[in-house]
């Protein structure tokens, strides 16, 4: 993939600064000794600089250069020769220091640019753009990290379609933005890699709760602070037959004939990285799911953001009062009222994600499943 290329930028500002230095030039030129205005130019080569690029700064600086040149030289009779020089050489700094300071804004808006591409690429790998599809499982919403300018956080999700069905988890990473990408991406790697294998959500947990475990060791030897993640794993084996797993995560929501419900089934289970903290093993439950009902799966990032007035979202009440939304109107409507309640002032990563079933006419037929447990 190409790097990208800073912005040439438009012809707008270099025309207006060699019209406003030759404006300056004439005027100086023809008011008599009485006033010397030129100087006052050289502003317009140091904002060609921070506009415009190399060529067009090059071109701003010699217009500068040549027109204080002539004012100095030939409309101002009475200088003597030293001052002259001093004009001109003063004029030809200003236009060397103005190409210097422009070709640096380019190298640095380039290494930007550059890095700016490989963060994309390397975050775009960890989390798959919104929405995922596995199997006839289809999953809308949202991701808003907390530290600006970053693609990805502390909150983590995947769908994926396994041998021993359609499993989904959503996990939400101790801490938020950057700092917690590297936990996250363990724990995502290892879902990824054991929802294929493990026949059950106990056996995948299990997987995540190793990977983190080594990624805390190799933490704690670096003096980096250990992590952990709460996660919640749902796993649909055929339209009503479905498990879920809640590894210390938060209720999540249930839409079935246009009513919402909360649910915390499983509700209790340690968050993953403290599994070691209880002797009991973490135990999926059975959840009654129609083909029908959508499922909405959210972080505390969403449940926990505060308005101006110090509220929590109430986001069971916007989810009853949207419930006719289609699912993706319904994710998009949600971001845009968390943005504005919140007034773009997110203190924690927040991601949500409504989860159904694709349309009959959308889902390609199915492979076969093991049974289920």
């Amino acid at each position: 993939m190409p790097a990208h290329r800073p912005a040439e930028g438009g012809l707008l500002t270099p025309v207006l600064l060699i019209l406003a230095i030759l404006i300056v030039a004439t005027v100086d030129a023809t008011t008599g000794p009485e006033l010397h205005i030129s100087a006052f130019m050289g502003i317009a080569p140091l904002v060609a600089a921070l506009r415009c690029s190399y060529h067009r700064t090059l071109l701003v600086a010699v217009v500068y250069v040549v027109c204080l040149t002539y004012v100095d030289l030939l409309t101002v009779p009475d200088w003597a020769p030293a001052s002259r020089v001093v004009g001109v050489f003063g004029a030809f700094l200003v236009g060397v220091f103005a190409l210097v300071l422009c070709r640096t804004r380019l190298q640095r808006e380039a290494l930007h640019a550059r890095t700016t591409l490989v963060a994309d690429t390397v975050q775009r790998a960890m989390l798959r753009e919104l929405p995922l599809r596995a199997g006839p499982l289809e999953a809308y919403g949202f991701y808003v990290s907390a530290q600006e300018g970053a693609r990805v956080g502390g909150d983590i999700y995947e769908a994926v379609d396994t041998p021993h069905g359609l499993r989904l988890m959503i996990g939400d990473v101790q801490g938020k933005g950057m700092p917690a990408i590297g936990a996250g991406l363990e724990v995502l790697a290892s879902f990824r890699e054991a929802a294929q294998y493990q026949e059950s959500l106990e056996g995948v947990a299990g997987r995540m709760e190793q990977a983190l475990t080594r990624y805390n060791a190799r933490s704690a030897k670096e003096g980096a602070d250990e992590r952990f993640v709460t996660a919640l794993l749902l796993e649909v084996r055929a339209p009503g037959r479905a498990r879920l797993l809640s590894c210390g995560h938060i209720p999540y929501y249930v839409v079935r004939d246009g009513i919402v419900q909360e649910r915390s089934d499983g509700e209790g289970g340690l968050p993953l990285g403290l599994g070691g903290l209880s002797r009991e093993p973490r135990r999926s439950v059975r959840i009654q799911h129609e083909p029908h009902d959508w499922v909405v799966l959210c972080t505390d990032g969403v449940t926990e953001a505060r308005g101006g007035d110090g509220r929590f979202y109430p986001l069971a009440e916007r989810l009853t009062a949207w419930v006719d939304l289609e699912p993706v109107e319904l994710a998009r409507t949600l971001r845009a009222d968390l943005e504005h309640f919140t007034g773009g002032d997110l203190k924690d990563d927040a991601t949500l994600l409504v989860v159904r079933r694709a349309p009959a006419e959308q889902t390609a037929p199915a492979p076969a499943r093991t049974a289920a447990a």
